[in-house]
């Protein structure tokens, strides 16, 4: 057994194996979800513990062990995330009541309608697009992952979309993306094709992962021999490099700084309310209760 330099790399003993679990199981309960490449960088920081080489082969080992740690139980499914491999549903329900009560679940209150511009995240890979998901969904902010360099289609519905939500106001495109010659060049990609739909608004982009700066602090690798693009990059960083944490933290507070203040909490409060009515309503489809019944138990003024 080699590693990918041809050297003979020794397996690892049951201790080894028993250490190497106990500090993946502790990488993602202290935060989740993660993909298992942020797992891997977290195991192969200098700063902390070094469990892996900083190599394909440790990335491997991460791989299998988060695989045997999800299959016995240790570590909960829902931990690790991965977009990269979805399946499609069919959303289906038993009745009409079944329809009101699960979507009130889904309502949402725009708490971005009064905001000065229109707002949308975007992100290099599926990969980090799972991390940040559950954030966005937060926020209510539109989440585009590109998977490199993004389609003619994927921007041209994107541009149909953000036409639809920006009302004429300036878009601000929230960008995640590797620090590396093509990472660099995947967004303005992205911006430039969306201003070539939309040359009627005006389209920014603001980067808040990897920058140079972030890039400097980060742990870093070669960048790919052949490759000619953007030379003056030598520290390649994966967007997978930062903290899951620290990520969504950043991507939180650069969204946040969009909205109005104590619009994202009013708009919260609002869906409470408004999805207790809905939950009541479907008591009334189903007929557990007369409609005058379930206004007054809703605190509905009846006119």
């Amino acid at each position: 057994m080699t590693d990918l330099g041809g050297q003979p790399r020794k397996r690892r003993t049951r201790v080894e194996l028993a250490a190497l679990d106990d500090q993946i199981d502790v990488v993602l309960a202290a935060d989740h979800p993660q993909s298992v490449r942020h797992v891997f960088y977290r195991l192969t920081d200098l700063t902390g513990p070094v469990w892996v080489e900083k190599t394909e082969a440790g990335y491997n080992a991460i791989v299998r062990r988060c695989t045997a740690l999800r299959r016995s139980g240790r570590v909960p499914y829902g931990w690790i995330t991965d977009m990269t491999r979805q399946g499609y549903h069919v959303r289906t329900f038993g009745s009409g009541a079944d329809l009101i009560a699960q979507f009130a679940g889904l309502y949402r209150v725009d708490a971005w309608r009064d905001a000065p511009v229109h707002v949308e995240v975007w992100c290099e890979s599926r990969s980090i697009a799972g991390v940040i998901q559950r954030e966005c969904d937060r926020l209510g902010a539109s989440l585009y992952p590109t998977g490199g360099f993004s389609s003619l289609t994927l921007t041209y519905q994107a541009a149909e979309g953000i036409r639809r939500a920006a009302g004429g106001r300036p878009v601000r495109i929230v960008y995640v993306g590797d620090w590396d010659p093509a990472g660099v060049l995947i967004d303005e990609d992205v911006v430039g094709k969306l201003r070539g739909h939309l040359p009627d608004l005006e389209i920014a982009e603001v980067r808040v992962a990897i920058t140079a700066a972030q890039a400097a602090a980060l742990p870093s690798k070669p960048r790919k021999s052949g490759d000619r693009r953007r030379l003056d990059i030598r520290r390649t960083v994966e967007a997978e490099a930062m903290p899951a944490a620290e990520l969504r933290e950043l991507l939180r507070s650069t969204v946040e700084s969009f909205v109005p203040a104590g619009a994202l909490v009013t708009a919260r409060v609002a869906e409470e309310s408004e999805r207790e009515g809905l939950e009541l309503l479907a008591r009334v489809v189903r007929g557990e209760g007369g409609p005058l019944a379930v206004i007054k138990a809703a605190g509905w003024e009846v006119t």
